[in-house]
């Protein structure tokens, strides 16, 4: 017998034994809801529920491994009967029942994303579409918009004028290819993976007695994550739960951060009214950060207005204020923070708890260059490193080729993404350019050289070089003038559904440019960065042996003693693309959840103006100025000359003998290593640390007693 008093605290107790009905278990960040979730289907089992009428819906395999592993812990062999799994695993097992009634065998073939985008581009080549030739979606873009409309419920058109309006006049042809795609699939007897949530669905309502068959199994439903469910996933919520009504949904409206995967914070706010009888539990005790750093989550979730109202309380001891660092340029942002973290592993917080958090990936670079030559080992998460992105390489190559016309490799991925060049016409060609000295020359290659049928790519590929036709340019510029070019930009927003984002990278890579006088020196660092030397070096490391580098929606659901938010800018938290699109307040979810990532230490930084030429002046997030200052202590970091400085006085602390720091090579040109290194026995900082309104000394790091995944 399990003494749930014991083992619950009263919030998650009430929760737990509660009875029949739906109910929604509002779970604060740190509140223990992995630990209510498991404790619900142990004790709904110990009141002698049948296991095989529980269903255990989650969002991740992992997710469904972890909770089946503790419920198996607690309710012993009576668990194994439980139904658990994402919604796509529960999908495939009664659909491996039901599919019939849908025209499809029981043994039908799931497709993962890259079947399903070969099957695009089958149908794309029947329909003799060739997206390189005319303004049209690639497959993987094609993919995604048939993807978000049907988890959204939104039609072709209407998922055309939220997402891709680009695309708008080209709607007439992806009708076609879309239920080309549908016909070819069924003819095959394959689904893909959102054909199995839609076909669910369409058993649940378009079948009665399929239905009933179903919902009556499943006595108990329960959700985990509700606030990530999209339209899609919520009528299936609804389905299940028609005949017993007994749905127990537990999810944070508060972290509801995934909206531009289809994920809709209005299911959650909404299920009061989808279950009239619901009961409403909170979940609002804190188990994992300081008082001091919630505070911050805290106050600044009451300025969001469609929510449900709730304070966390923090459990755990009184720690330090969460750090407000204001640095002069995004360099000295990336220099301080490497210090810290230096200063802080000195002081015995290991690597593996330390996490630096940003709103999108451009805004790690400096960063990753700044540890990179301190030696300072990293796991990057959210993504691939900054220069081993397809985009960053892609602009890489037209400046390869700026500097060295006889690049072959360079050459070899620019004629790939143009129309009517394939291997043969690019072997051909780049055998021609082999004489040429200059990029200049290739406006003047000999009539022959290039193929008929590959003229007009080659004529895009050369409207890219045109304007460095007349003068010369810097590299920051150059990188600007080949991702203005209409060549490439049409190339991007056909290649990649995520376009919008990765032209904030290129944006960073210019800006990271601007810092050079010259091309060479500009690509012999983009090479030693996208080498990959600090991920070698940590490679085969212990997990605590490296700090963590993520996106925040890639942090969600972690925790880290320390974390650093960085870039907490106007112009970058929250995205530009926010103000344009309204979704401020999911913003500021996803600010909550960054700051809720930490335990014990809290650090929120920005540079005081963008880009590598510094001439661009921000003000800190809006998310930021909307705190009350006596939530932060705050640290001005100087650039050397007084009207730099910050103007706050109040608890402000000073940062000294900030760096410049910078690739060195040896005499045989190869990549010298700085001397500071975290593999050294007594790490050396290049920089102090100090609190100028206090003579009593830093405080020690301490180690607070980790409390169970609660």
């Amino acid at each position: 017998m399990i003494d749930f008093n014991k083992e619950l605290n009263q919030e998650q107790l009430e929760a737990v034994l509660h009875g029949d009905g739906p109910c929604l278990v509002l779970a604060g960040a740190g509140s223990g809801k992995t630990r209510t979730v498991t404790y619900r289907v142990a004790y709904l089992l110990e009141q002698g529920a049948d296991p095989s009428s529980i269903l255990l819906l989650t969002f991740t395999n992992k997710a469904a491994r972890e909770m089946l592993d503790r419920i198996g812990q607690l309710a012993g062999p009576a668990a194994r009967g439980v139904w658990g799994g994402t919604f796509h695993a529960v999908a495939n097992r009664l659909l491996r029942s039901f599919a019939p009634n849908l025209g499809y065998t029981s043994q039908f073939t799931i497709l993962d994303e890259e079947d399903a985008r070969s099957l695009i581009k089958a149908v794309l080549k029947d329909a003799k579409i060739d997206p390189k030739a005319r303004r049209f979606p690639s497959p993987s873009v094609i993919q995604h918009l048939y993807s978000y409309g049907r988890n959204t419920g939104l039609s072709l058109q209407e998922v055309l004028e939220v997402k891709y309006s680009n695309f708008s006049d080209c709607a007439h042809d992806l009708d076609f290819v879309l239920k080309n795609y549908q016909q070819r699939k069924m003819r095959a007897n394959a689904m893909d993976f959102d054909d199995m949530l839609a076909n669910w669905l369409r058993v649940m309502e378009e079948q009665p007695q399929a239905a009933a068959m179903i919902s009556g199994r499943f006595r108990y439903v329960l959700v985990d994550e509700y606030q990530d469910t999209n339209a899609l996933q919520s009528r299936l919520v609804g389905s299940l739960g028609q005949v017993h009504g007994n749905v127990f949904a537990v999810g944070d409206d508060a972290q509801s951060i995934y909206a531009f995967r289809g994920a809709d914070v209005k299911n959650i706010l909404a299920f009061p009214k989808q279950w009239p009888e619901a009961k409403i539990f909170k979940l609002l005790s804190n188990y994992r950060s300081t008082p001091q750093i919630l505070e911050v989550a805290n106050e600044s979730l009451k300025n969001n207005v469609n929510q449900y109202a709730k304070d966390l309380i923090g459990l755990k001891e009184q720690g330090l204020k969460p750090t407000l660092i204001a640095c002069p340029s995004a360099r000295q942002e990336a220099a301080v923070i490497a210090d810290k973290i230096l200063t802080l592993r000195s002081q015995g917080v290991a690597l593996g708890n330390m996490a630096v958090l940003f709103r999108a990936t451009a805004h790690s670079q400096a960063l990753e260059f700044e540890l990179m030559k301190r030696d300072v080992p990293y796991e990057y998460r959210g993504g691939v490193r900054f220069f081993e992105r397809a985009h960053i390489k892609d602009i890489l190559a037209f400046v390869r080729i700026a500097e060295n016309v006889k690049d072959e490799t360079a050459w070899i991925r620019v004629l790939n993404m143009q129309a009517g060049i394939g291997a043969a016409s690019a072997s051909q060609i780049i055998a021609n350019l082999r004489g040429l000295d200059r990029v200049s020359d290739i406006f003047g290659l000999a009539e022959g050289s290039v193929p008929a049928r590959a003229q007009s790519g080659w004529q895009d590929a050369l409207s890219v070089f045109q304007p460095l036709s007349t003068e010369a340019v810097k590299p920051g510029q150059m990188v600007r003038v080949f991702v203005s070019s209409v060549m490439y930009r049409n190339y991007l927003e056909r290649e990649y559904p995520d376009w919008k984002e990765r032209l904030e990278d290129l944006e960073q890579l210019a800006a990271f440019a601007d810092a050079y006088p010259d091309m060479g020196s500009f690509l012999a660092d983009s090479v030693l960065e996208g080498a990959g030397f600090v991920s070698q070096k940590g490679h085969g490391l212990q997990a605590d042996e490296r700090m963590v580098l993520s996106t925040i929606h890639q942090a969600k659901g972690l925790e880290w003693d320390t974390v650093f938010v960085i870039h907490l800018t106007n112009l970058g938290f929250p995205s530009p693309r926010a103000l344009e699109e309204d979704t401020i307040e999911e913003e500021r979810r996803l600010f909550y959840v960054a700051v809720t990532r930490a335990r014990n230490h809290l650090f929120l930084s920005y540079p005081q103006t963008a880009g590598y030429d510094a001439m661009t002046f921000c003000r800190p997030s809006m998310f930021i100025e909307e705190l009350s200052p006596h939530l932060f202590d705050r640290l001005n970091v100087p650039s050397g000359s007084s009207e730099h400085r910050s103007s706050w006085k109040s608890g402000r602390a000073e940062y000294t003998g900030y760096e410049e720091p910078s690739i060195q090579l040896d005499g045989n040109g190869e990549y010298r290593r700085p001397a500071v290194s975290i593999h050294q026995s007594e790490p050396k900082t290049v920089s102090v640390w100090k609190k100028i309104d206090s003579n009593k000394p830093a405080p020690k790091i301490t180690y607070l007693r980790e409390v169970d995944d609660m």
